[in-house]
């Protein structure tokens, strides 16, 4: 057992000098304790814990390991950079809602018409499954795709149709265009 309390630089009774290690230790904790009691984690709308028992920031969508590599995150560049983005993203979108310049509601009003005519299909879904053909038995595959907020999918046609190579044709000669 090494004596501790002979050191150079110790205190009688101090139980030695600490390792940098440790101080540093310390000094990350006393920091943390600090920015804990200052910023309510509960409130930060982009601190999102994970299943994997991590942290996860939803602005910068990075992984961090603990609350205070997060809050030390949150101090840094690049956390700070996305949330000036978003402000003056925010900004802008608040500019073009309140213009009162003249020119500004027909072009509002062109893209309000514009964005009439988009269909609304919501986050849309697919199943494949693997089946035979009765007669033939050769394999085919089943695509199923979902729109949940698409009003009435009967009256749409869809803009892509997936053909298979019997029904596609070679171009003799082929077009040296393409």
């Amino acid at each position: 057992m090494a004596d501790r309390q002979n050191r150079v630089g110790s205190k009688f009774g101090g139980g030695g000098v600490s390792s940098t290690q440790q101080s540093e230790r310390e000094r990350k904790e006393r920091l943390r304790e600090l920015a804990l009691e200052t910023i309510d984690l509960a409130k930060d709308p982009y601190l999102m814990r994970n299943h994997l028992g991590t942290y996860e920031c939803k602005l910068c969508l990075t992984l961090h390991t603990n609350e205070a590599n997060y809050l030390s995150h949150t101090q840094g560049k690049k956390h700070q950079a996305g949330l000036a983005r978003r402000a003056a993203m925010e900004a802008k979108l608040a500019r073009q809602k309140g213009e009162t310049d003249v020119m500004m509601p027909l072009k509002s009003a062109l893209q309000s018409t514009r964005s009439a005519t988009k269909v609304k299909i919501g986050r849309p879904g697919y199943e494949v499954s693997k089946s035979r053909d009765p007669q033939s038995n050769e394999r085919c595959l089943t695509f199923e795709l979902h729109y949940p907020e698409l009003d009435d999918p009967k009256s749409r046609q869809p803009r892509h149709r997936f053909m298979s190579a019997y029904e596609q044709r070679v171009e003799t000669p082929p077009d040296r265009n393409y």
